[in-house]
């Protein structure tokens, strides 16, 4: 359900575009939309950048994650005037300090930006500076001026400031020609204006309003120290420190009420915790998790196991269920652990326990069918892998164990379907052509007629552009 994001995977994206764009998005050759971009223009911008980040890029689903940074981009939303778009926030596994907006509400964060903040409020600043980036249609009013960009083109700008660094930028505006590109950048006008929008979302959502200042501090601070390039909303204008001192005299004209605000970041912690454990570099996360406080524990657990030191791993998971016997979180950690140590016995009783404690923790229940798998029990199983796909139906995994769990259990038509979702949605186009004329073929066999029929339908969705190819 995870896996790691190398650098060349945005290179990739950007080449991709470069390809598909000037196809699926055609526009007029002189003005981008007559009479200006419309909300309905930024929808589709928005829609068509989020399937190729989906189709090209791996996504953090874990719920853990998930549903945190969910929960942050709501409660600031719930805090804004209405909007026409509907906001949704993706996790993209990369280690660069960055989060970004793109026109229609979609809102990426990158894993480098929270395993290297400290506070959820920091984080909470950051996607408050972004939200205004939107709410503001600041990439429409640069769009309108750019006489010659198209949506393609606008889209493989977005991609090259997500990618970060010389070479992302350097094929965006090869793709789009430096004057256009330029002209697609933030001004100092939107900078500012974002700091001030976003300070009045961060303050009306609750949250201490130090939180953007702290955030673009830590960030500062971190891109120096690493030699990683200052996400791009810091660095389009060298006057940062003028921006940090303005967000700071403005706060200091507040209540002190408002000034003292408190924000309990255990939640934050633990995400943290998390990603640290699974994607850091590993001896700094040994140094992180050196307490024995469960999740600190946890964290040790998996960063062993992932140094293959199984022994010693068992050890500091034990010792985190000493200390947290009801934490959800350790449970299924400590339970996936024992699946693949392949003792199923404890896998059984310590996911079982996570997923009483926490019914929506579907990668327990992703752990728990494969379980089921291995000890012959399909048809629990199969109960099981629907749930999972019910929150996560893109995931290529969760498709590829069921379809391998309903083939053991003698189902091969439904076995083929789930094949193909797996190869549609890992982007393989060769054998999601295979899998689907497999599941093409029986698909009279299938127990729900209405399955191939889906199946289908997105089949030739994704068809369509890697015709376009």
């Amino acid at each position: 359900m995870l896996h790691y994001c190398a650098p060349r995977r945005w290179t990739a994206l950007i080449v991709l575009l470069a390809f598909l764009l000037p196809q699926i998005c055609p526009a007029p050759a002189h003005a981008f939309f007559f009479g200006g971009v419309t909300i309905k223009d930024e929808k589709e911008m928005g829609q068509k950048f989020d399937i190729m980040v989906r189709s090209n890029l791996p996504v953090i689903e874990d719920p853990e994650v998930k549903q945190y940074v969910d929960y942050m981009l709501s409660r600031l939303v719930k805090a804004i005037p209405p909007q026409p778009f509907s906001f949704k926030a993706t996790t993209i596994l990369h280690n660069s300090l960055n989060a970004f907006a793109v026109p229609g509400g979609y809102v990426y964060v990158f894993t480098g930006l929270i395993m290297n903040l400290d506070k959820e409020e920091e984080l909470a600043g950051v996607l408050a500076h972004e939200l205004a980036h939107v709410t503001q249609r600041h990439v429409a009013s640069r769009l309108q001026r750019a006489q010659f960009v198209t949506l393609g083109s606008l889209l493989l700008a977005v991609a090259g400031v997500a990618a970060g660094g010389a070479g992302g930028g350097a094929l965006a505006v090869g793709a789009m020609g430096a004057g256009q590109s330029a002209m697609l950048n933030y001004s100092r006008m939107d900078e500012n204006e974002a700091d001030h929008i976003g300070l009045q979302y961060l303050i009306a959502a609750g949250y201490p309003p130090g939180g953007m200042v702290g955030g673009f501090k830590v960030l500062r601070q971190k891109s120096w120290m690493s030699g990683i390039s200052v996400p791009t909303y810091l660095s389009t204008h060298p006057d940062l420190g003028d921006r940090v001192n303005g967000l700071q005299a403005r706060i200091q004209t507040m209540s002190k009420s408002v000034q003292d605000r408190n924000q309990d970041s255990k939640r934050f912690t633990r995400v943290k915790t998390l990603l640290w454990a699974r994607y850091g570099d590993e001896q700094a996360a040994l140094q992180r998790f050196s307490a024995n406080d469960g999740l600190s524990s946890m964290g040790r657990g998996i960063v062993l196991a992932r140094q293959n030191r199984i022994n010693e791993a068992s050890t500091a998971f034990d010792q985190a269920l000493k200390v947290a016997p009801d934490d959800p979180l350790v449970l299924r950690e400590a339970g996936a652990f024992h699946y693949r140590k392949g003792d199923m016995s404890r896998a059984d009783g310590l996911l079982s326990k996570a997923m009483r404690i926490d019914p929506k923790d579907y990668m327990a229940s992703f752990f728990y069918a494969r379980m089921l798998d291995e000890t012959g029990r399909q048809a629990q199983a199969a109960n099981h892998y629907k749930d999972v796909l019910r929150y996560v139906p893109e995931d290529a995994e969760v498709h590829e164990a069921y379809a391998r769990s309903l083939g053991k259990a003698g189902n091969t038509s439904d076995a083929y379907i789930h094949m193909a979702y797996s190869a549609l949605y890992s982007n393989n186009k060769k054998l999601a052509e295979r899998y689907f004329n497999e599941a093409k073929s029986m698909s009279s066999r299938s127990t729900d007629k209405r399955a191939f029929q889906r199946l289908e339908a997105a089949y030739k969705e994704r068809k369509e552009i890697w015709d376009k190819n």
